[in-house]
This record gives C-alpha cells, sequence and structure tokens, in this order.
C-alpha cells in the first residue's frame, strides 16, 4: 500500500511541471478572436445598373486582404492582422450590392468626384464662366453631386491579385461640371501592408476636381462602437476653419492651444465635446488640415497622419502627395445602416482621413489650384500603411 501511495505521489509531482508548461504556453499564445472576420462573397455583388455589370473583386498580398467593388470603386472590406496577428476587418461597408443600393448613403469606401468635399452654394466660376452644382448639402454642394462617382459604375480591370484598376467616363456638365474627364483609379496592396491609391484623369476642356478616397475606419474591427479612444496624430500645424455650414472662411489658422492640435498622438475623445465654436459648427471634427510632410525613408511619399486602435493595436500610417487632409469623425452617422456582421453602424462608430486638396477651393484663389486644363494630366497617389504593436 504504502510502495502504491509513493507511485501514485511520484506520477502526480512528475505532471505539476508539465501542467504548468501548457498553461503557461496557452497564456503566452494569441487570445482566439471573438469575431472572425472573412471576405464578403462575390456573388452577393453580381448585379446590373445602368446596363453595367457590378462586380465584387477581392485582393490579397502577404497578410491583408481586400475587397473592392466597382459600384462607386469602393473598398468593402480591409483584413489586416492584430497585434495578436488575428485579421480585422478595419472598413465599415456591406455584404452585398442590394444593402449599397438601399442604405442610407454615407460614402462608405466610395471614390468621390468630379470635387470631393464641399463647393460653397454649389457654384463656382471658370474663365469668366459660372456654373451651378446641385445642392445636396443644403445649401452647399458635397462629394460631386447625388449622381457623383459614387453611385456610378465604373469599368473594372483586376491585373493580378493584388491589384484592380477602375475608369470612368464623365461625361461634360455631368453634375454640372464642364469638359469629357477621364478618371481612373487604381487600388494595389503593397507587400509592406499598404493599400496604394493612385488617381489620374484628363480632360478636353477646364475643369475642377478633387478626387479622394471615402473609407470609414476603426481599427478595432468595423463592429466596434466608438473611435474616441484612437490615438490621432495628424502632422499640422494649421487648418481651415468654417462657417456654420462648414464651408471654410479661407483663414488658415494655428492649432496651437486648440482642440485641432493633433501633432502628438491624441484620443480622437478627449477634446470632441469642448467648448469651441468650430466644434460646434461640425458636431464635432469635420476639418481639413493644412498638413506639413513628414520625410520618411527615400521614394516613399511624405508621412502625413497615424492613426492607433488601442483594443487590436493596429496602426495606420497616412502618406500622401495631397497638401491637405480631412478629418471626420463620424458625427453624422445615426445607426441607420447595419454592416457587415450585422450591428448597428453608431455615432463616431469610425472616422475617414481623407486626403485632399481644400473644401471649396475653387472659390478660394489662396489655396491650391483643383483646376486641370486639356492636355494635362491630373495625378496624384496616396498610401495607407498598417502595422500592429
Amino acid at each position: 500500500m504504502l510502495i502504491g501511495l509513493a507511485l501514485i505521489a511520484f506520477a502526480t509531482l512528475s505532471c505539476q511541471p508539465k501542467a504548468k508548461e501548457k498553461a503557461k504556453a496557452e497564456s503566452e499564445s494569441p487570445a482566439t478572436p471573438s469575431v472572425v472576420y472573412t471576405l464578403p462573397d462575390p456573388g452577393k455583388f453580381n448585379a446590373n445598373l445602368d446596363g453595367k455589370a457590378i462586380k465584387l473583386f477581392l485582393l490579397k498580398n502577404g497578410s491583408i486582404q481586400a475587397a473592392v467593388t466597382n459600384y462607386g470603386a469602393r473598398m468593402v472590406s480591409l483584413l489586416v492582422p492584430d497585434k495578436n496577428g488575428n485579421p480585422v476587418d478595419v472598413l465599415f461597408g456591406y455584404n452585398s450590392i442590394e444593402e449599397y443600393l438601399k442604405s442610407n448613403e454615407q460614402y462608405f469606401g466610395a471614390v468621390v468626384g468630379r470635387y470631393g468635399n464641399r463647393i460653397a452654394k454649389g457654384k463656382f466660376s471658370l474663365n469668366g464662366k459660372t456654373y451651378t452644382l446641385a445642392t445636396n448639402n443644403a445649401p452647399n454642394h458635397l462629394h460631386g453631386g447625388p449622381k457623383g462617382f459614387h453611385v456610378v459604375v465604373w469599368d473594372a480591370v483586376q491585373v493580378d491579385s493584388s491589384t484592380v484598376e477602375l475608369t470612368y467616363l464623365a461625361k461634360d456638365m455631368e453634375e454640372g461640371y464642364p469638359g469629357n474627364m477621364r478618371a481612373k483609379v487604381t487600388y494595389h496592396l503593397t507587400p509592406d501592408r499598404g493599400v496604394e491609391m493612385k488617381y489620374s484623369a484628363t480632360t478636353d476642356k477646364p475643369t475642377v476636381l478633387n478626387l479622394t478616397n471615402h473609407n470609414y475606419w476603426n481599427l478595432d474591427g468595423e463592429r466596434d462602437t466608438s473611435i474616441n479612444d484612437h490615438l490621432l496624430q495628424i502632422y499640422a500645424s494649421k487648418y481651415t476653419p468654417v462657417d456654420s455650414t462648414l464651408i471654410p472662411t479661407g483663414e488658415l489658422a494655428s492649432v496651437e492651444g486648440t482642440p485641432f492640435d493633433f501633432r502628438k498622438p491624441t484620443a480622437v475623445g478627449e477634446r470632441v465635446n469642448g467648448d469651441h465654436v468650430q466644434l460646434k459648427y461640425g458636431k464635432g471634427y469635420d476639418h481639413n488640415f493644412v498638413v506639413v510632410p513628414q520625410k520618411v525613408a527615400t521614394g516613399e511619399l511624405p508621412l502625413i497622419a497615424s492613426v492607433q486602435g488601442t483594443q487590436s493595436g493596429i496602426k495606420m500610417e497616412v502618406l500622401t502627395e495631397e497638401p491637405g487632409i480631412q478629418f471626420y469623425g463620424g458625427n453624422f452617422i445615426k445607426g441607420l445602416d447595419r454592416g457587415k456582421g450585422g450591428q448597428k453602424y453608431l455615432y463616431r462608430s469610425s472616422l475617414c482621413l481623407e486626403t485632399q486638396h481644400f473644401p471649396d477651393s475653387p472659390n478660394h484663389p489662396q489655396f491650391p489650384s483643383t483646376v486641370l486644363l486639356p492636355g494635362k494630366t491630373y495625378a496624384t497617389r496616396t498610401v495607407y500603411r498598417f502595422s500592429a504593436q
């Protein structure tokens, strides 16, 4: 009996180190994500609109994957690894084209144009002629009008497994803009976990344009409910204050001592409800920043901003040739739309960082010009690059 008890005790003791090692290994291994993110089903995007076929294109390069539809040249999903290596969908959007067509339009993932952002009272003058546009954001024109680039079907070619090229011909006086304008947007997933967006355009008459992408980001996952804890940094010492209708006054104001100073990483929600007239006008942040480009590695675009999710550890850097960036904090999202996971998209649950020329530039000669002339080519490039820590 004593010998049996001794053998049992020995076996128990000899197992304890192994049990401890197993527990330690489990505690150090990546946690199983509570939400498993996948790309949407391309079959749910097969449709026709105005005689043109709508499709969904799946892209992949290393550890990042994306889904892009030619309806509005929209990014639908972007899966990037979090600090534990688990894929997280960091974009707002829908699982089917039907949902996009019937949604409360928020421009989710779209290319907006001809003119991204606002034009005061829907009017601008060019070469002595005044052009009148739709006032779809009364009393102003917004994002190219109600039938802008975000709701047309682009021609699309998947160049390779990580690249899709989209083109669109905007006809003369379409949405009130002069000139037959050919636009091209290329999405390319880079080996260093980047999404490169290349824009180009030509016209046969003088016109104005300001192309940008309207992705809504939540770096803790598109099913997260707030971006107020995201840490945002914008390399800008000035911004363009707006009037009560969100049209720039023409001033380039210092961010010093204001809620608009993001020169150091700051939580988005830290000052968003502060007593500042600009925050009241925008119901939070909806402002253009005059960027101070930061030098990076040779051959790379200048760095102008970064943002990091506090739960996922995912950090996004924004690199661009553009002189401005519109930071919009999701102030007009009302919980009317359900996203890819079936949850409601709530107030301030995502943010936009739109690289651009300044709002209402056609009516402010002191701003960088947005005029495109025949014989010239509009060309600009932006990269959103990801890491996790």
